[in-house]
């Protein structure tokens, strides 16, 4: 048994590669580079479903007369937002011990963005797009321990200046929501909006393929 359909991954992030294979699914990856500018006025919650949605659609255009008969495009987006400020990747350690004492022994969101598209050939193409929030609250962090996380070199690529999955973990206090959105990928949502566009992931059961869940190269679909 192979694949029921192609399904695309428009990111590199290794974290949502790696929670898109906890789900069984196998797949692969086409990384897209778009203008990440935040428009004016634009709230988060806008912010992270536009990316997404045109992570897809920019990947969905450069594999255009690639793909088989049916396919999934998956794009993310995701921000580490407080009081309505969207914290991106530290772009030093000012800039990431300016984020924790923001973040210290106080709540925040994260919001991300998840856009499907299901190409079905003969049929126009389906698209899902949903916002999942998670509410994180730090507790209170001492100086040394913000310089000793630094020291890790942990928080360079992480939005928010942390990744809970590692040992950003010992910065939070809890959490009210979608952990795997926090990591990158809301796990429940997306097996829900593949469930509404054709792909039951319940009964795609990897251990009777012929290969593996994960990624895989593009022309092993073809």
């Amino acid at each position: 048994m192979k694949s029921p359909a192609m399904i695309i991954l428009a990111s590199a992030s290794p974290r949502r590669k790696e929670l898109l294979t906890q789900l069984g699914l196998r797949f692969s990856v086409f990384p897209v580079d778009i203008d990440e500018t935040p428009l004016p006025g634009e709230m988060a919650a806008e912010y992270v479903a536009r990316l997404a949605a045109g992570k897809a659609s920019a990947a969905l255009e450069r594999l255009d007369g690639k793909l088989p008969a049916q396919c999934y495009v998956i794009g993310s987006d995701t921000s580490v937002v407080r009081q309505d400020r969207i914290l991106g990747k530290p772009e030093n350690k000012s800039d990431f011990l300016a984020m924790m004492h923001s973040l210290s022994g106080n709540g925040h969101q994260v919001m991300s963005g998840i856009s499907v598209i299901w190409i079905r050939a003969g049929h126009p193409p389906e698209r899902q797009t949903q916002v999942v929030k998670t509410d994180v609250r730090f507790r209170n962090l001492t100086k040394e321990e913000m310089q000793a996380y630094w020291d890790t070199g942990e928080p360079l690529d992480k939005a928010g200046g942390y990744g809970i999955q590692g040992k950003g973990a010992i910065l939070v206090d809890g959490i009210e929501g979608s952990y795997s959105n926090v990591v990158g990928l809301p796990l429940t949502e997306l097996a829900a909006m593949l469930g509404q566009l054709g792909l039951d992931v319940w009964r795609f059961n990897p251990s009777d393929m012929d290969l593996p869940p994960g990624e895989c190269r593009l022309d092993e679909w073809m």
